[in-house]
C-alpha cells in the first residue's frame, strides 16, 4: 500500500506601512498587492476568504490600525506605522 503525504503550504509574512491612523481592509489588500482591484478585494472579503486578527471579516470597510494582522491566500500581513 502506498502512503501519500501532503505538504501544507506555510503562510508568508508581509508588512504594510501606513501614515494615517487606520486603513480600510479593501485598501490594505490592494496595498499589499494581494488583489488586483477594489472589486477583487470586495469579492474575496464578501466570500469569507479574509481573516482579520484570526477571525473571518465580511466587512470591506473594516478599519485596520497598527498591530492588526489580516490573512488572505498564503499571506499574513501586519499593519505597521511608517
Amino acid at each position: 500500500m502506498k502512503v501519500l503525504k501532503a505538504k501544507i503550504a506555510e503562510k508568508k509574512n508581509k508588512q504594510i506601512k501606513i501614515k494615517t491612523d487606520f486603513i480600510r481592509l479593501d485598501s490594505a489588500l490592494k496595498l499589499a498587492d494581494l488583489v488586483q482591484s477594489g472589486g477583487h478585494a470586495k469579492t474575496v472579503i464578501q466570500d469569507g476568504e479574509v481573516k482579520v486578527n484570526g477571525e473571518i471579516c465580511p466587512s470591506r470597510g473594516k478599519k485596520l490600525r497598527a498591530g492588526d494582522k489580516f490573512e488572505f491566500d498564503l499571506y499574513v500581513v501586519e499593519v505597521v506605522n511608517e
